[in-house]
């Protein structure tokens, strides 16, 4: 059992004159609109420092925020492997099952509260999702929290991952540059695909070796847009085996999934960039699992 959390925000003007109840049916749609009633009724929400109820009416710049009491979160791998570590960074292994930071009902099951409970300090840089294994880099000082993130937001950071897709690509290496951005899907509002209006993206890929008709392939990408490489592959038409989410076109399924479900195999393997305080290259690697040996 956690402690539980709090969620807090101030109203938008997108948010004016709903009414709390269907606010908040809609902005966390894993919940029906009588649970909701039921928490709201409870007093779990509060407007603006005053109890809620069902038919107040949103304002802008009202502070909301749902007071979750504890829960017993979903069974997962409790557990992280350090690769490297010095005294502004820290790149542990991420096991594949575990979420890398609060959400989706995880708050104490991930792996940043693991990390805190022995480097308080520690800072992820990125995230992985879920079901994605391997590298995870924190920074341990604000300073190279600042440098590293200019190093993200300028492509210095080579990020490297296998996995294993659907079917076998006709070329060996090719690259996919399909924009991807927010589309809709009907548990969570929208989730991020392929998408014409959305940022530019780039992955390259590598066949590495096939297997029972489909193929292992090393993915390569400088930009990190959420899901890339799983939107990527199913956009270039060879979605990951067993993802839940993303079919041919990167686009969510008719029945999508959520994007923390697993049975995919994705793996960070390795993570490439200057030293924030010194400078020298520093490449941190993960062993592959046996799923996506070539």
């Amino acid at each position: 059992m956690n402690s539980g959390f709090e969620y807090r925000e101030e109203i938008g003007a997108a948010a004016a004159g709903r009414s709390v109840l269907a606010y908040l049916a809609d902005r966390y749609r894993h919940s029906s609109l009588s649970v909701w009633t039921a928490r709201i009724e409870r007093g779990e929400v509060s407007l603006d420092g005053a109890r809620a109820r069902v038919t107040d009416v949103l304002r802008p710049g009202l502070r909301l925020v749902w007071r979750r009491p504890p829960w017993e979160e979903p069974e997962v791998p409790l557990t992280f492997a350090i690769l490297c570590r010095d005294p502004q960074l820290l790149a542990v292994a991420k096991p594949r099952g575990l979420p890398s930071v609060p959400n989706g009902g995880f708050l104490d099951h991930t792996l940043l509260h693991l990390v805190r409970q022995r480097f308080p300090e520690a800072t992820p840089m990125h995230r992985l999702g879920r079901g994605t294994s391997g590298v995870l880099l924190f920074a341990r000082t604000p300073e190279a929290r600042r440098v590293l993130a200019a190093a993200w937001r300028q492509g210095q950071v080579e990020k490297v991952y296998r996995a294993l897709v659907a079917g076998v690509p006709g070329r060996r290496s090719f690259s996919v540059d399909t924009p991807i951005g927010p589309v809709p899907h009907p548990k969570l509002g929208h989730v991020h695909a392929a998408c014409a209006q959305g940022k530019a993206s780039r992955t390259d890929v590598r066949v590495l070796a096939e297997r029972e008709g489909n193929a292992i392939v090393e993915a390569t990408i400088a930009t990190g847009r959420p899901h890339q490489i799983r939107i990527h592959l199913a956009a270039a038409g060879h979605p990951l085996v067993g993802d839940p989410l993303y079919v041919v076109g990167g686009v969510p399924a008719l029945e999508p999934g959520l994007p923390g479900e697993g049975g995919y195999h994705l793996h960070a393997q390795r993570l490439a960039f200057a030293h924030p305080a010194t400078g020298r290259r520093i490449e941190v690697e993960c062993g592959v699992p046996p799923g996506l040996q070539a």
